[in-house]
């Protein structure tokens, strides 16, 4: 018999739980559906030598949560002060472990609606909605699809031979089997890092390979590049350990049953050519979205690896289809953290209100801040939010200004804004630089204006000459009292 629900969520990751918390904590028609037979199982496997990049800041100088939360990486949202992850990990970069043992707390507190063993193998689009066929015979139909799925499969790329290299995501972790051997890594990504790491002091030589050079976060503030904790295969590098990242094209890889031989065209050397032989080729090269269980056409950006989204994170393609978690890193372009619990946590609270809108009827919180109290309310904002400050250079403010006054809608997507509004006012933190508040004017979609006010170590920005008073003139110019 088919189950009929408003909204199915596809996925008991992270991103599923605090979407269907969400759903539930307004009473919505949802439900979860979920492979596996618990809560997070992505992270049974992921990551592969058992530590998660997002950090975990048990102790921090402030007793406000909402402030707390700007340096709580793992943490869903809720009204649940006992549902906060430092509470199960004081490691700075925590075990997987710990936050499958959160997610089912999270989930079995909350008692959301999940149906665990349940797998999707096919979801066809209908007029009426989404038909979702299941493994076990059982299909969905939902009015609103939301696939908070995560990564489906790894990221293989075009390569004669890659078949002889072994992937991320199911390579063995006992590092005694590459003990003084030579180890050549395809990426340079975190993934990668993690396994050089884990390598680093059984094999004799390892190589990163890719044609892009590495991008650290620590120079790109991007928390999805290449972390600090990944460090010592970058000493190796600068010191002359026979360890080294190379940037280059690989052409072919073969393997005559007992080592392999590599052949790479180097992106500097004026694109000199070299054969290589490594004793193990391993496949550290991301991962994609599964796109062939949808029976019609999900478009995505180039690579194939993220689907392609509107603003709201709609599908292009298939209208009444959002993604949820790492997957709506594909609108915030680098700027913002949506591949983490950290940023994404803030993009599910605001779907779910776009979400309400559009198929419950119930308009878009906001408030009214009267002009005199303008300048204090967005310095009180860019002080406290912790959404403004994990999702910088993406989530902001609206100021909307109407023949009744001021209207404040909080942490919308910047270009889901202007195209909503057109005419507004945003409000957020930038990154340029120091992290610090932007306050930006657009007409008719085009930005026109702007002020940005000095960065402050204490990330509190209230100085009289510094902050308030730069912030007093520009909007007496804009909004004269």
């Amino acid at each position: 018999m088919i189950q009929e629900h408003r909204y199915v969520v596809v996925g008991a990751g992270p991103a599923g739980l605090q979407i269907g918390h969400f759903l539930q904590e307004r009473g919505a028609d949802y439900v979860i559906v979920e492979r596996e037979r618990s809560a997070g199982g992505f992270f049974a496997r992921f990551p592969r030598h058992g530590r998660l990049i997002s950090p975990n800041r048990a102790r921090t100088w402030s007793g406000d949560p909402e402030t707390r939360l700007r340096w709580d990486w793992n943490s869903l949202l809720s009204d649940d002060p006992s549902l906060l992850f430092p509470a199960y990990s004081d490691d700075s970069f925590p075990s997987p472990d710990d936050l499958r043992r959160y997610l089912t707390d999270f989930h079995t507190t909350h008692d959301l609606r999940i149906a665990f063993g349940t797998g999707i193998s096919r979801v066809t689009c209908k007029e009426e909605g989404f038909r979702l066929e299941t493994e076990d015979g059982d299909p969905f139909q939902a009015e609103c699809l939301i696939w908070a799925c995560g990564w489906g499969g790894p990221y293989i790329p075009d390569i004669p031979g890659i078949e002889h290299a072994e992937g991320y995501e199911d390579m063995t972790v006992d590092p005694e089997r590459f003990l003084g051997k030579r180890v050549l890594i395809l990426g340079k990504g975190n993934a990668a890092f993690e396994t050089a790491n884990a390598l680093h002091d059984h094999a004799s030589t390892i190589h990163l390979a890719s044609p892009r050079p590495v991008r650290l976060a620590w120079n790109s503030r991007h928390p999805g590049d290449v972390r600090g904790c990944h460090g010592a295969l970058l000493d190796s590098h600068r010191f002359g350990a026979p360890h080294a990242l190379l940037d280059c094209a690989v052409e072919r890889i073969s393997f005559d049953g007992a080592a392999y031989t590599v052949d790479i065209v180097h992106n500097h050397a004026d694109g000199g050519r070299e054969r290589l032989e490594y004793d193990a080729v391993l496949r550290c090269t991301g991962f994609r979205m599964d796109t062939e269980v949808f029976a019609d056409e999900l478009r995505t950006l180039p690579g194939g690896r993220l689907p392609a989204l509107t603003s709201d994170w709609e599908s292009e393609s298939l209208p009444g289809l959002y993604v949820a978690g790492t997957m709506m890193q594909a609108r915030d372009a680098r700027r913002g953290s949506s591949a983490f619990i950290y940023g994404f946590r803030y993009n599910l609270r605001t779907l779910s209100r776009l979400l309400a809108e559009r198929y419950d009827g119930v308009r878009l919180p906001r408030t009214h801040v009267p002009r005199p109290a303008l300048t204090g309310t967005v310095l009180d904002r860019v002080n406290s939010s912790s959404a403004l400050w994990a999702q910088a250079d993406y989530l902001v403010d609206a100021l909307v200004i109407t023949e009744h006054g001021i209207e404040r809608y909080e942490d919308l997507p910047e270009d889901y804004a202007v195209e909503r509004f057109g005419d507004l006012v945003t409000v957020g933190l930038r990154q340029s630089g120091a992290i610090h508040p932007a306050v930006r004017v657009f007409r008719n979609g085009t930005l026109t204006s702007e002020v940005h006010l000095p960065g402050s170590v204490t990330a509190r920005w209230q100085d009289r000459e510094r902050h308030v008073a730069p912030l007093d003139r520009f909007f007496d110019r804009l909004l004269p009292l």
